[in-house]
């Protein structure tokens, strides 16, 4: 009896360390391709060049993007939401490849996790590609500086304001809720297939979006390619979906954003 219990600790353990290291993986990708940008873009703004990040310093600060140039602003936006939001859905994704388990022992298989997880980052995918088209037109309208920051206080102010009050709706609270209960979540959202994995993949990516884009549209505040806002926001994203106090920190945030919204616009 000692022996297969042993074992089938072990290889739970392992199934999850399997998971835990993907999203890693992943995750690691998505940082190492913004900072990249992020670096080259600084570098491009103080000394030009033929770079992608010069590329996009000169685009942004000298007109309309072209096609081209909107497909490489896109793919910075694609990394950068996989860098903010695949750790966040690290519990799901374990109790995920838990009953994935469960069912392979039982001779019931299901689809495999990288599947769950494709289903929630094609969400933030989209998101990318409507922050993309946001910030063409905020760049047209003169309300991005070259560095993606608002140089509008009433734009700027107007954000905070929003993001706070949204912190507190009945919307964002019921989808934080979801976010925040990986068993319920599953149980009652759950599909068979391959098919059925990418579509819970996918409702699950909806209610992270409703809890949480406004909190990404601040990147337009404090500057799109500016590595500690884009730091701060995805560690208080992390904070309110999966550790205890997320909840209370998030009411906390609300406040100190409206409060620093009206100071932006008064002031």
């Amino acid at each position: 009896m000692r022996g297969p219990g042993l074992a089938g600790i072990s290889s739970t353990r392992r199934d999850q360390t399997v998971v835990l290291a993907g999203l890693a993986s992943v995750t690691a990708a998505g940082w190492l391709y913004t900072v990249d940008q992020a670096d080259q873009m600084s570098a491009a703004g103080a000394m030009g060049g033929r770079s992608m990040g010069a590329t996009m310093h000169t685009m942004l600060s000298m007109g309309p993007w072209a096609n081209g140039e909107f497909g490489l602003m896109l793919a910075m936006w694609v990394m950068m939401m996989v860098a903010m939001m695949a750790p966040t859905a690290a519990p799901m994704t374990l109790v995920y490849a838990a009953v994935a388990r469960k069912a392979a022992l039982q001779r019931n298989p299901v689809a495999p996790t990288f599947v769950f997880v494709a289903g929630y980052l094609t969400v933030w995918s989209v998101f990318a590609v409507l922050a993309t088209l946001a910030q063409r037109g905020l760049a047209h309208a003169a309300l991005l500086s070259p560095a993606m920051a608002s140089n509008s206080r009433l734009f700027g102010g107007g954000l905070l304001i929003a993001a706070g009050i949204y912190q507190l709706t009945p919307l964002k609270q019921a989808c934080l809720r979801h976010c925040r209960a990986p068993a319920h979540f599953l149980s009652q959202h759950w599909r068979r297939g391959s098919i059925g994995a990418y579509r819970m993949g996918l409702v699950l990516g909806a209610y992270c979006l409703g809890c949480c884009w406004i909190l990404m549209a601040l990147l337009f505040v404090g500057g799109v390619m500016n590595l500690l806002w884009i730091a701060a926001i995805a560690a208080f994203v992390l904070i309110e979906k999966v550790l205890p106090g997320g909840p209370h920190t998030s009411r906390i945030a609300a406040a100190g954003a409206v409060a620093a919204g009206i100071v932006s616009v008064v002031l």
